[in-house]
This record gives structure tokens, sequence and C-alpha cells, in this order.
């Protein structure tokens, strides 16, 4: 799994400044200081403190209030390779502090797989009384239908009974995705707005103008799966619990990974996409991107690169703009803290 705090979990070399520094016009076209200049928009300074080995991470505009996204990098004296075989071990996201709970999906997906998927006990209060567009917990109008006509609200299970059917509407959840794609993830009609999933991540992913012109097959498999198909790509799918608001959020997510063919291309993206949330995201995406040390070909070394995006409930009018700066600044510091623990271990290893 991807070692992203989804976290889940966006966006897409040169001597240390100690060092022989290339010419400007040169640096101009590299990649990755290309995309830095170009589509992060970053100084010159702070491309310096990424290239001497520090973790950075800033907040990109977004185009409304409720859209956040966090761009982060870090140079990593490691191989591409040593950081997918870390971000595919679930036992070491299993060690992060927002980890609750985490587990993979069998192909295909299996209803023993989501034992483990419970909501908290407040949670399972609030679906007794869901209506939509009144709703403390992300769910479409027939999830909230089900809950109160299928369970006993008056029997000593109650809880079993609701995380059951939780996981019974989960899995069927997934099954549709994964025969019709983004069609199929349903509407939000939680709040007052309604929040067309599939549209709501299209949106998101036109924000990145990089995506298309960078790793185009990715852009298309993200928007077209499953009809996209693609032999550089392979995916695969996990529910979690994570921790990294106000309260615990059960989430399901497609982990993505990109094999660049070429030795021009990123070595690999990994993309974790949200398919589902039982709060605050309505959708999200997590892309990381591993570009090779061109100017050091003889020895291990790349550019770790991520961008975060999602679009996220309650952001909106005084009271959301007052929790939209602390979601965006706590955000920007993890995920500065995450890239440079990442970058620790990894070095460690080579050590």
């Amino acid at each position: 799994m991807l070692i992203t705090v989804r976290f889940r979990g966006v966006l897409l070399s040169a001597l240390l400044l100690s060092f022989v520094r290339p010419p400007v016009s040169n640096a101009q076209d590299v990649e990755p200081f290309k995309f830095f200049r170009d589509y992060v928009g970053l100084k010159e300074d702070q491309i310096a403190t990424i290239r001497n080995g520090k973790a950075i991470a800033r907040v990109i505009e977004s185009r409304t209030s409720d859209e956040v996204f966090v761009f982060g990098s870090v140079y990593v004296q490691s191989t591409p390779e040593e950081y997918l075989k870390l971000a595919s071990d679930i036992g070491e996201l299993r060690k992060l502090p927002n980890y609750l709970a985490i587990r993979k999906f069998s192909n295909p997906p299996q209803l023993s797989d989501l034992e483990g998927f419970t909501l908290e006990p407040e949670d399972i209060k609030e679906l007794k009384n869901c209506e939509p567009g009144h709703c403390d917990v992300q769910l479409p109008n027939e999830a909230m239908d089900g809950f109160k006509q299928s369970v006993n609200w008056s029997a000593p299970d109650t809880s079993n009974q609701v995380n059951r059917l939780g996981q019974k509407m989960a899995l069927e959840a997934l099954e549709r995705y994964i025969q019709g794609g983004n069609a199929e993830l349903g509407t939000y009609r939680d709040k007052h707005h309604p929040a067309e999933v599939a549209e709501t991540f299209r949106s998101l992913l036109s924000r990145s103008k990089a995506l298309p012109v960078y790793l185009p097959e990715l852009d298309r498999y993200l928007l077209d799966y499953p009809e996209a198909r693609s032999e550089n790509i392979q995916s695969e799918f996990y529910w979690e619990k994570v921790n990294f608001g106000l309260k615990p959020t059960l989430r399901i997510v497609q982990a993505i990974v990109y094999r660049g063919p070429r030795s021009s291309d990123p070595a690999y993206a990994i993309a974790v996409k949200q398919l589902y949330a039982s709060h605050y995201f309505e959708t999200a995406l997590d892309l990381t991107v591993c570009v090779r040390d061109q100017n050091n070909p003889e020895r291990p070394g790349f550019y770790l690169i991520t961008l975060k995006g999602s679009q996220q409930a309650g952001l909106t009018g005084l009271k959301g703009g007052i929790v939209r700066k602390v979601a965006v600044d706590r955000t920007r510091s993890s995920l500065e803290r995450a890239l440079g623990a990442i970058k620790q271990r990894l070095e460690s290893r080579a050590d």
C-alpha cells in the first residue's frame, strides 16, 4: 500500500548547491525543475532547498474554498525501486500514527475482507436519524434508507447490525465501481448541497494541468477506469480507518502504480484515489511521483514529489474558513514531516 497520509495518496536532478550548479539556461529545461517552476510556481531558493535534501511542502492556490491542494517534494539518496517497496508495504503503513486499521481487498473482493470495517459509536447513533441534507455520515439516500429500514434500533445488538449492513453496502459499492467505474460512485446527500462523486472527482483532476502533460496514460486511467487499460499500470483496492480530522474516518481507496516505460519518463507514479469516505472528503487523490536524478546517473538518487488534492465539505462560510485554515496548515505540515521521514528511512536502508 502507499505511504501517503490518506490518506490516502499529488504530482510529478541536479548537484547539491555545495557542488557545481548547472547553468540557469540548461536548468530551465531539466526535470523536475521545469515542473517545479512552470506548474508549481516554486522560486529558485525553494528549488535549492529541495536539491539540498530538505523536504518542502506548500499550499497551492485552489479555485474554490472547498478545494485543498498541497504540494511537497524532497531529494532522496536511494532508488525509486526502494521507495516502491516501502510504499507497497502494508505493515509499514500500519505503523503510521494516522492509521487505525487498513486491509487489502482480495481479487475479487470478499465480504470477509471487511472484517474490522466498523463505524464509531457516535456515527452509529447518528445513522438512526439521518435524513437527506442532514447527516453527520457521508451517505447517498439509498444507504440512509437502508439503515433505517433494516436495523432494529431497539435491539441490544444495534452496533453489530449496523456494521454488518455497512460492510455489505461497502462491498456492493466497490463491486459496482469495478464494473462501471466513476459513474457508479454515487451521490452524497448528507449535506444541503448533494455531491456527485464522479463529477466532483473529474473537477478535482482538471485542476492538475501537469498530469495529462507528464502522465497521460495515468490521467486517462483515473478518469476512464475500467475501460482505460495499460500494460504500464497495476491497481489494487484497500479499506482503511484513519484519524486525520476531528473523528476517525472510514475510506475505500484504489491504489494505482504506473511504471514509466522510457528512461525519460518518471520512474513511478503512485496514485491513491478515494472511492468513499465516511467524513470530510467528498473526493480525494494523492499522487506521488519518483523522478530519477538525471544529472547524477552514476549514483542512486531521485526526487520524491507529492501532490495531495481533495474537495471537502464544511470549508465555506465564516466558520468554514477557520476550519479550512486549520485543515490546510495541518495537511501541509504533516506532508512535510512525512516526506522527511520517508527520506530518512530510505537513506538509512542504503547505508
